[in-house]
């Protein structure tokens, strides 16, 4: 995937999403001695930035594909997104959900328009109930990460960001299904000055953090995270963006995720998900472990989203 792909990516889907606000907070910069801009992806259409990738994969389909739908599965973000998606262009979109999922993603899938069909929370029932679906409608499966329009879509958030800070030195994304930091690295590759991208997830859920060491795809024995969005395992399109351009990935344990969102909601007065946390997590573990790679850095953090069931806070 080009520099030029990119470009195209950010002109096709921009009247459809919004160029976010990148916001700092002195006392977190302090924390970690630091420069820290938070692009806030939780102000995007759909409450998350998988709103580009699925708008991107959506306008890239024939009208005859339109005319028959699109499929997907996911725990909430993507299943939304793709909905609200969908009803920008006017088509049908049918939405795989494990039945674990937050009540609250439910709800907004279903006010953008999404039909919602459940099954038992793995990667194998998700994967064939969304088959079926295709097989039954004739509707194009859009996978939530794997998947090159969608990488393309997820990597504009970053892009925006450095176009914003061109000089930053690193940039930290949540690892679910990997099309956020497969997109972020290749904007990172293609419009930046030699910006590292380091990924962050749970140790609960830590495939992407296993797969780089072993050199192939891990899955997942545990995913008992409260970082509901990052269940998800790395695919074939991004592992491979992955493994040449991501520089690391930090893991951090669910009581840090906790603490990292309580901070934000407190000190910057937003709302992030668990899965955003993780990020945050990760910067303030590695400013205390090995102060000397963040020190003195600006750093841009990709907050995904901001859709948190109210009812069910972990603090």
């Amino acid at each position: 995937m080009t520099k030029q792909n990119l470009l195209d990516c950010h002109t096709r889907i921009k009247p459809f999403v919004h160029n976010t606000a990148i916001l700092t907070s002195r006392l977190i910069d302090k924390e970690v001695n630091s420069s820290i801009f938070f692009k806030c992806e939780n102000f995007q259409r759909a409450g998350a930035y998988k709103m580009r990738g699925a708008t991107n994969a959506i306008l890239q389909l024939s009208e005859e594909q339109k005319k028959c739908g699109v499929v997907t599965h996911s725990s909430g973000n993507f299943a939304q997104a793709l909905s609200l998606a969908a009803q920008s262009v006017g088509v049908a979109a049918h939405i795989v959900m494990p039945d674990t999922a937050p009540e609250v993603k439910k709800v907004g899938v279903r006010e953008y328009g999404g039909k919602i069909y459940e099954c038992k929370p793995t990667v194998d029932a998700r994967q064939a109930l969304a088959d079926e679906i295709a097989l039954k409608t004739g509707a194009t499966f859009v996978h939530p990460s794997n998947d090159n329009n969608v990488i393309l879509g997820q990597g504009t958030a970053a892009m925006e960001l450095l176009y914003e800070q061109p000089d930053l030195d690193f940039i930290l994304c949540p690892v679910g299904g990997g099309g956020l930091i497969a997109g972020s690295a290749l904007a990172a590759k293609y419009f930046s000055n030699n910006c590292k991208v380091y990924g962050a997830e749970p140790f609960e859920a830590d495939d992407a953090y296993r797969s780089l060491q072993s050199g192939k795809i891990e899955s997942n024995e545990t995913t008992n995270t409260i970082a509901d969005g990052l269940k998800t395992v790395l695919g074939d399109k991004n592992f491979p963006i992955i493994k040449e351009l991501v520089s690391g990935i930090v893991r951090v344990t669910e009581d840090e995720i906790v603490a990292a969102m309580k901070l934000v909601w407190e000190r910057m007065k937003i709302i992030i998900e668990p899965s955003s946390a993780v990020t945050v997590a990760a910067v303030l573990k590695q400013s205390k472990l090995q102060p000397e790679i963040f020190q003195n850095k600006k750093i841009g953090i990709i907050i995904s989203g901001g859709n948190v069931d109210l009812s069910k806070l972990p603090f």
